[in-house]
């Protein structure tokens, strides 16, 4: 109940911007002028004072000096305002928009008052609208983070209310990240300049089971595992999928990747071990990760350390990553035989959690043919990058997400759901032009051999090679 919710919107902020400005050039203006007029002031008889003394004062030399001075003054604390705190600004004009926003959709009470006219003296038949209620609606900025707090009353504007993500997407140019219904109140979360929260490829770190890809976006594979991500040509994809591979192996786990082109993954066999593009090696590398996924679940099971409820990383095992590019098209290569891989994977999706396994799949639409019998919905995280049409955006994300999809030429944007069912901007990780991946990758695969620290637990607990 004491929880700070932000700055109350109120009906009077309709004018927020004219009314600050107003009050804070006045303030400035009055500070510097009051100093070149100082002694007049205290010498002036004000009980005497009559208009022709004010006149006076008009003439002197240096009155209008004093103003252009006091102006000059104003502007360029207005401009250094503007050029420096441009954020107060914004949330000044946020806070405007918000009031408006209710006005303007009548989501208010009124009552009818006496208006007294200009005479109060005589009796008056006039009324006029005066606002009983306003809804309370609070306003704060914080980490990045803009957060709108909104009173549940029950009342008959509630429904408008609890559905407010359109309308504050679209008029605040901001991304919702979280809508949580709270006692006694709504809490809309929204990425302020997203952009500004893009952040390079070094800042991608994985810990504690997250994976870092934006200031506040992270991708908690412990708890909300597998990765789907879809986006055609140009869009970004394949440097997002090094990325990812390039920060997982600054960690202790293990990753298997998939290239059924032959193409830029594949690329990777110079680098680092378990890296396929032919059929036959493919399949047997999707067969093995699932008998490894099982093998894993009874070895813990027989830990001296097991507890029920915990995963793997409780008993300090190693994760293991399958990163399957192109899934789609190589579907379409199996034909028949697709219905084997297509229930491996399933398996996976269903079971690898706890033990650890985790898929990263990447294709240019996620059509429902192999990703149907629910396994696209166990795909915790999904990402949408580049250009994608409004099929292919329902198809990643479905049918029903009430979301307006904007296209941006930015390379590496897109849109994400980090398991929350809220989709919002998304940017990859910023790379270096001409970054070397193979350099890089090839330098972590190496320190990792060289570690002597067991990568296998066996389920006595001791550690071998």
């Amino acid at each position: 109940m004491f929880k700070y919710k932000g700055k109350r919107i109120r009906a009077s902020d309709k004018s927020l911007i004219y009314h600050t400005a107003l009050a804070g050039f006045s303030f400035i203006f009055l500070l510097v002028l009051t100093p070149f007029h100082l002694s007049s002031l205290i010498t002036m008889d004000w009980q005497t004072v009559t208009m022709d003394n004010l006149i006076q004062q008009l003439h002197r030399p240096y009155f209008w000096g004093s103003v252009i001075t006091a102006l000059f003054v104003c502007l360029t604390f207005g401009f250094l305002y503007y050029r420096y705190r441009i954020d107060s600004i914004k949330q000044l004009q946020h806070r405007q928009k918000l009031a408006r926003m209710v006005l303007q959709n009548g989501w208010y009470e009124v009552e009818q008052v006496q208006d007294d006219g200009f005479f109060k003296d005589l009796p008056s038949s006039k009324t006029k609208e005066k606002i009983s209620h306003f809804p309370k609606m609070y306003y704060y900025l914080e980490n990045g983070l803009i957060h709108i707090n909104v009173e549940i009353t029950m009342g008959k504007y509630q429904d408008q209310l609890l559905q407010l993500e359109k309308k504050l997407e679209t008029g605040l140019f901001c991304e919702l990240v979280d809508k949580e219904v709270k006692e006694s109140y709504i809490e809309y979360t929204l990425l302020y300049d997203t952009i500004a929260s893009r952040i390079t490829i070094d800042e991608v770190i994985a810990k504690d089971g997250r994976l870092k890809l934006m200031d506040n976006v992270y991708w908690a594979y412990d708890s909300l595992p597998h990765m789907l991500i879809a986006g055609g040509t140009g869009g970004g994809k394949t440097y997002f999928i090094l990325t990812l591979i390039e920060a997982l192996l600054h960690t202790d786990c293990k990753l298997y990747i998939l290239d059924p082109k032959n193409a830029d993954l594949a690329d990777l066999e110079t680098a680092m071990n378990n890296v396929y593009y032919r059929k036959d090696d493919m399949m047997a590398c999707i067969e093995q990760f699932y008998e490894d996924m099982l093998a894993r679940s009874e070895e813990m099971k027989r830990h001296p350390n097991y507890k029920t409820g915990e995963n793997y990383a409780y008993l300090g095992l190693p994760a293991h990553f399958l990163i399957f590019d192109e899934y789609v098209a190589f579907m379409d290569m199996l034909g028949k035989e697709s219905v084997k891989v297509i229930d491996k994977l399933k398996q996976i999706v269903m079971l690898g959690r706890q033990s650890g396994f985790f898929l990263v799949l990447a294709c240019q639409r996620p059509d429902a043919k192999y990703l149907g019998d629910g396994i696209r919905d166990q795909f915790n995280f999904r990402v949408a990058l580049g250009r994608m049409s409004e099929l292919g955006y329902g198809m990643m994300f479905g049918s029903d997400v009430q979301k307006q999809f904007f296209l941006k030429p930015v390379k590496g944007r897109g849109y994400v759901d980090t398991g929350t069912s809220v989709i919002s901007e998304f940017y990859t990780p910023l790379v270096p032009k001409k970054y070397d991946f193979l350099k890089q990758i090839g330098k972590l695969t190496t320190k990792t051999l060289a570690d002597p620290v067991a990568d296998e637990v066996q389920a006595t607990g001791s550690v071998k090679r």
